[in-house]
């Protein structure tokens, strides 16, 4: 039997819709019980956060895992540095797309853009981020991508520096973008609640 899709697990997937705050909050559960968030901006349709949440081993609700997006919100932020303090200086990473691209940022870098490569490992699947100076190295994956099964390219990967800050940036495929069109016109059929009417299970 073929494997459906992501797209098509999208469109089975139980949906449930909120508008709140300028942004249209998306909440899915798929039929392994796997629960995924997102926010988008109303005016754009940008997506602003994805979050993946499982039940974990006993049965209960894990904590949800961050895929686009600031990595914890402030508060939550707040309630855990009580608990364990995180360097301020440490480097933070972060996926941050645009609507024609994937993007990553991450902050505390403050070397010179010489120093940084930024790779494509086929095999891997995944981008490796390197410095000349030893002090900062990184995998990463594009989960997008390997949910579209689609290959990765070195051609479509580019970066900069500035402010501290290295931006890598991927260009998204166009299977990808046909992909992210066709959903965004299911999800805006889906009627949204709006943040009066009761509450969302996104939060």
């Amino acid at each position: 039997m073929a494997v459906p899709s992501w797209l098509e697990r999208l469109r089975a997937a139980r949906k449930t819709a909120l508008v709140q705050d300028g942004k249209r909050k998306i909440h899915y559960l798929f039929e392994d019980g796997k629960e995924m968030a997102e926010e988008y901006d109303i005016k754009t349709g940008q997506l602003m956060s994805r979050k993946w949440r499982e039940k974990n081993t006993l049965g209960g609700t894990g904590k949800w895992q961050v895929e686009v997006g600031e990595p914890t919100s402030p508060l939550l932020g707040a309630l855990e540095s009580e608990l364990i303090t995180e360097s301020s200086s440490n480097p933070i990473f972060m996926r941050k797309d645009t609507l024609s691209s994937f993007q990553w940022r991450i902050r505390n870098l403050p070397y010179p853009k010489e120093v940084y490569s930024v790779s494509v490992e086929e095999e891997q699947r995944c981008c490796v981020i390197r410095t000349t100076n030893k002090k900062y190295y990184k995998k990463f994956s594009i989960p997008d991508l390997d949910r579209y099964h689609l290959p990765l390219d070195a051609a479509a990967l580019s970066f900069t520096h500035a402010n501290n800050t290295l931006i890598i940036t991927y260009q998204k495929p166009k299977e990808i973008l046909a992909a992210e069109e066709q959903l965004q016109k299911e999800l805006k059929k889906i009627k949204a609640a709006n943040s009066g009417d009761g509450d969302c299970k996104t939060q």
